[in-house]
């Protein structure tokens, strides 16, 4: 559930009867993302089990220093290691992928043996490509919405319970979009609207006899002036004002500029100049809103990325300031008002809820607060043995 923290569930307990179900039969407690706290180095780090140092996915934009060139980070090519989807279908499981972006099907479908398309493109999908084909009128019954739809995330999870009321799958990868996230407070009207509808498909998975885990790539957070306007800390600009020669990457770019303008907690900069470290370090961390400075070494360390493919520093702000290059580049009026985005430490706390309750060994897992949203396949294969 991309973007989701507890806070949404909680706001819309009374539309949702299926998950308070869950929560109150299952099992449910709080886990961490990795950082950075966005879509696809979270959904890369649950499908491997694996952190972004080991399967090399750090961003869903980064800086690739063989090519010179800022690119999209969605090609199989930057994986570091197989996923568990591709391994179990090469033994003999049988998987089925659904994806709301089509940013993440390629690398959830990488050397998959078994069903991957997105609702995006649910159009387009062929058995070549896809493992299914006429999705639209076969499988949904009804056209595909829009990206900016917030029902293309409802649409996702329906197609995953019309998979398997069709057919058995032993795995199952579900994974939405947060567009409703970034528009809408947790509690308000439209949340609560989509989360219902949502909750709706739970259910069904739920009487198909699935075992369910649900959790999330990273929560979301207000990142707005008391006007309302974004609160953004242009470090590109600022740098350059100061005679520091920066290229500052935001690992939040991606094709969805309606959802955030590019506009994240977290970014890494590499500086023309290496000796002006120290004094680029001092600098950004005496700006408001600022929370940390780390250098390559040190975010290696602290966060376990690829210290090939985050900069010189890393930069993460405070829960309500986004981190941006130069008010020019950023596509300011699609997020104008009411900014709401992720991508530092404040929005890496996610739950993880489960139909079923967990064996005594990984209750304990789950309860001792230690456990990461990258284990979820951990415990859906391993937790509910006796």
């Amino acid at each position: 559930m991309d973007g989701t923290s507890y806070p949404y569930y909680e706001g819309a307990k009374d539309v949702m009867p299926n998950l308070q179900r869950f929560i109150k039969e299952g099992s449910m407690g709080m886990v961490k993302s990795v950082i950075p706290s966005f879509t696809n180095p979270n959904n890369m780090a649950i499908v491997t089990g694996v952190t972004p140092k080991i399967n090399g996915i750090c961003g869903n934009f980064y800086w690739d220093t063989d090519l010179q060139e800022e690119v999209m980070m969605n090609d199989p090519k930057y994986l570091k290691v197989p996923t568990i989807l591709s391994e179990l279908s090469k033994n003999g499981r049988k998987v089925a992928v659904v994806t709301a972006k089509d940013k993440l099907r390629k690398m959830l479908a990488h050397n998959l043996d078994g069903i991957c398309f997105s609702a995006e493109f649910a159009n387009q999908a062929t058995l070549e490509e896809n493992g299914i084909e006429n999705v639209e009128e076969g499988l949904m019954g009804k056209e595909r919405p829009g990206i900016y739809d917030p029902y293309i995330s409802v649409y996702c999870i329906e197609a995953g319970a019309k998979l398997l009321k069709r057919e058995h799958f032993d795995v199952m990868y579900l994974t939405t979009t947060d567009f409703v996230q970034h528009k809408y407070a947790p509690g308000s009207a439209d949340a609560n609207d989509f989360l219902s509808k949502i909750d709706l498909w739970l259910g069904e998975l739920d009487k198909l006899g699935a075992i369910i885990g649900v959790t999330a790539d990273h929560g979301m957070q207000a990142k707005t002036n008391p006007d309302g306007s974004p609160k953004v800390q242009f470090i590109e600009q600022l740098l350059d004002a100061q005679n520091i020669k920066t290229r500052v990457i935001l690992p939040i770019t991606d094709p969805y500029v309606v959802h955030h303008g590019a506009l994240g907690g977290y970014g890494t900069l590499y500086l023309e100049d290496k000796s002006q470290l120290n004094a680029a370090k001092d600098y950004l961390l005496s700006l408001d809103g600022i929370e940390k400075v780390l250098t390559n070494e040190e975010a290696v360390e602290e966060f376990e990325l690829p210290g090939d493919r985050i900069g010189d520093l890393v930069v993460l702000a405070d829960a309500a300031t986004t981190i941006g290059r130069t008010p020019d580049w950023h596509e300011l009026d699609k997020v104008k008002e009411g900014l709401r985005s992720h991508g530092g430490e404040h929005c890496q706390v996610v739950p993880m809820i489960f139909n079923k309750k967990l064996n005594a060994e990984y209750s304990d897992k789950l309860a001792s607060g230690t456990s990461r949203n990258f284990d979820l396949f951990h415990f859906l294969s391993n937790g509910f043995s006796n």
